[in-house]
């Protein structure tokens, strides 16, 4: 595939964004939200077929697509570096995406202790292989995307990726010593390391093609539908409908190999989840080429504030149906409807805020700190 990508250009308008991936980031925060109340409530069960299905959707896509965009944002934000050669500039883009790194792994780690899904201590150590490998050829790019994805296949085989886990509370046993913090971190936490840095590698390889052309696009999303598609078909004939549970799967069973759920995150997961997140990618840039910028004003500085308003899911709409005694043991119904009402929410506060001032707390703050 990297052999068909367009070459990259030195664009004639660099500064010009491309407000389709606000739009992809708006809809990767959403999706998130909705999982995390889900989870949260324990609301895998009972309701509505079709709504388990529709829920299910989301689960581990949302977040590979909020880390894919990570990826796409990593590289376009050092094209000018890339393409220049200048090593002061590129040793200056390294630091820069280090730090932020750096900021984002302490936050998600004080945010761990409220939220123990955490994925900003994970997006943080992601952020800090990216600074290694952010000027190494797109070829080593998806080499090493493929090497993650292969430890994480031997870990899975060879260990109990459950092992750690007490499942009734989703506690991680050890997480405070050394030998289990790292474990967490790079193997069996929510979104280890090893294979997540996959998605973000892959998105980094993705944000130096060239996604302005359309027929680069149209082809990565017929080639993406394919790989759902056949991932879909193949997981529903050998593990039942989507939203199914494989708790009565035998840890040896041959049938997990046709997963494409997160947890654990097998190598049909990864292919499927990517592709996902490029056909949301794909087609959140096609409406920003063709709907109205004041129609999506409202989606395009949510995904601005991003940030912010996945810290604000939990303190703010999670806080508030605790304090409602409505957070635990709810329907899928009440977690989907909850998470739609915050997202609203959020898209009004975000439109709203970015209309008076140009980042979002969070956003301001890591760009303060972290440059």
């Amino acid at each position: 595939m990297t052999d068909h990508a367009p070459a990259e250009v030195v664009p004639q308008r660099a500064s010009r964004r491309i407000t389709g991936l606000d739009i992809a980031r708006a809809f990767a925060i959403i999706g998130m939200v909705l999982v995390n109340f889900k989870v949260t409530m324990g609301a895998d069960s009972g309701d509505p077929g079709w709504l388990r299905m529709f829920a299910a959707l989301f689960d581990g896509r949302a977040a590979a697509t909020f880390v894919v965009l990570a990826g796409i944002g990593a590289s376009l934000g050092s094209r000018r570096a890339r393409l220049s050669r200048d090593t002061d500039q590129q040793n200056v883009a390294r630091v820069t995406l280090a730090k932020r790194g750096l900021f984002l792994f302490v936050l998600g780690w004080l945010f761990y202790q409220v939220w123990p899904a955490d994925i900003l201590h994970f997006y943080g150590v992601y952020l800090a292989i990216g600074a290694i490998v952010l000027f190494a050829s797109s070829r080593m790019l998806i080499g090493l995307a493929t090497a993650a994805t292969a430890v994480a296949f031997l870990f899975i085989v060879t260990f109990d990726p459950f092992a750690n886990w007490d499942l009734t509370d989703l506690s991680y046993v050890g997480i405070t010593t050394p030998a289990g913090f790292l474990r967490n971190l790079f193997f069996d936490g929510f979104h280890p390391v090893f294979p997540w840095i996959a998605f973000y590698l892959f998105g980094m390889w993705l944000g130096r093609t060239d996604l302005r052309d359309r027929l680069w696009r149209r082809t990565l999303a017929i080639w993406s539908g394919v790989i759902v598609v056949v991932g879909e078909v193949a997981a529903w004939f050998v593990l039942g409908p989507k939203g199914s549970s494989l708790t009565s799967l035998d840890g040896e069973s041959w049938r997990w190999l046709f997963s494409v759920e997160p947890i654990p995150p097998l190598p049909l997961y990864l292919a499927v989840g990517g592709a996902t997140a490029v056909l949301v990618i794909m087609g959140s840039i096609w409406i920003g080429e063709h709907v109205s910028a004041r129609v999506m004003q409202p989606l395009v500085s949510t995904g601005q504030l991003a940030l912010t308003i996945y810290v604000a899911h939990i303190f703010v709409g999670m806080g508030v149906l605790e304090s409602m005694g409505r957070l635990e043991d709810q329907t899928l119904s009440w977690a989907v409807g909850t998470s739609i009402a915050f997202s609203i929410a959020a898209i009004v506060f975000s439109w709203v805020w970015r209309r008076h001032f140009e980042r979002g707390p969070l956003e301001w703050t890591m760009r303060r700190i972290a440059g």
